[in-house]
């Protein structure tokens, strides 16, 4: 596995790219529930359909949460991107057994450390309409190495409106602890989680589809 080689130093120089970047390839990123959270480490968990997710990972970091985040990503993207090293990435090579166990053992160094995972628990990029989410049951191992650092499920959702350029809605949910994640075993964990990310990504698209943004501040302009 690749392990994150994290800099502060490119942390910073990094947002003040990207801040532009996503100015000029959104016209909206449309948040809601979107807060700051407690200073200790947290699994944030998102469907995956865009290579943006991770960007877009990096921004909602920077502006709201500052949290010490890390991020599994595959290692084949990784390693295209050696750049995300520097903002914490780390890789996961989901054919080779082996690394898998690696790489989940690496984030439990980094909750060990007070530091927060994220995990796209589908594994790859899938287009965003594609049900069920299929999560594999590394969060669920994770859960169970650690009950004590709650997830936290991000829900992304991609859409065009009425101007040339796209946006993204993005919903927070609630933390869940060990004790509302339903279940015994990883599998069954897991499985509570998939489906409460995939009810969560549902209610976006209905939102985006209804046009609702009455409860939704676009963090481009707060950003």
């Amino acid at each position: 596995m690749i392990e994150a080689k994290k800099s502060r130093l490119f942390e910073k120089g990094f947002a003040i790219y990207l801040f532009p970047l996503l100015r000029r390839s959104f016209s909206h990123l449309l948040g809601r529930n979107v807060r700051k959270i407690p200073e200790r480490p947290v699994i944030f968990i998102a469907n995956h359909s865009s290579w943006w997710d991770g960007l877009l990972f990096f921004f909602l970091n920077h502006t709201v949460w500052k949290h010490d985040i890390h991020m599994m990503m595959h290692e084949k993207n990784l390693e295209k991107f050696k750049f995300f090293r520097y903002l914490g990435a780390f890789s996961i090579e989901k054919q080779n057994p082996k690394d898998i166990i690696r790489s989940l053992q690496y984030a439990e160094t980094l909750l060990k450390e007070g530091k927060s995972v994220v995990l796209f628990p589908q594994g790859d990029e899938y287009h965003q309409e594609i049900r069920p989410l299929d999560f594999s049951n590394g969060i669920g191992y994770l859960v169970e190495k650690h009950p004590e650092v709650p997830v936290i499920p991000i829900a992304f959702y991609y859409s065009f409106r009425h101007e040339q350029k796209p946006e993204v809605w993005i919903d927070q949910g609630s933390c869940f602890s060990i004790e509302e994640i339903h279940g015994t075993s990883r599998k069954a964990r897991t499985a509570f989680l998939q489906q409460a990310v995939t009810a969560q990504v549902d209610d976006l698209k209905k939102e985006a589809i209804a046009e609702n943004t009455s409860a939704f501040e676009d963090l481009l302009k707060k950003g």
